[in-house]
């Protein structure tokens, strides 16, 4: 099981962290805020993270961040590269399996053309009326969980 997180903007919630308990492996989709977000999620798993647009230039983030995985080929950036991402565009930009943004703080799934792609939401501070959430990805067979969490 593989967790997806963005948009903390340095705030982990414990709500986050227990409902990634248990994971294999933690995909950050950019956004981080804080180094210690990254340090709290280590504690529970590997971890690659992407920087998002208020990470800090010299964080050491990498935009983009591609692996293959039980034979799925991710890519995962923030998003904002391509301004507002949609599904679409992204798709259209980036050749994988599955694709992992954060950057609208809203979460979605959705497969288009055979690729599957993912937002987990925000996990930091409820912003523009959405509900703070996570996302569960299962391998191979690319089953989805998105994770309400509770607010703080």
């Amino acid at each position: 099981m593989i967790g997806l997180i963005s948009d903390t903007h340095g705030l982990m919630r414990e709500s986050a962290l227990k409902g990634l308990r248990g994971v294999d492996r933690i995909l950050h989709a950019g956004d981080v805020g804080s180094p210690g977000v990254l340090d709290a999620l280590r504690a529970i798993a590997p971890v690659n993270a992407v920087a998002g647009n208020v990470d800090a230039p010299d964080s050491g983030l990498p935009a983009s961040f591609e692996t293959e995985l039980l034979g799925q080929r991710i890519h995962m950036s923030h998003g904002h590269e391509l301004g507002s991402p949609t599904p679409e565009a992204l798709v259209a930009r980036y050749d994988a399996d599955i694709l992992i943004y954060g950057h609208t703080h809203r979460a979605l799934l959705k497969e288009l053309r055979g690729t599957l792609v993912i937002n987990p939401g925000a996990a930091g501070a409820a912003r523009f009326k959405l509900e703070p959430s996570i996302a569960l990805l299962s391998l191979p067979d690319r089953r989805v969980r998105i994770v309400v969490l509770e607010r703080i």
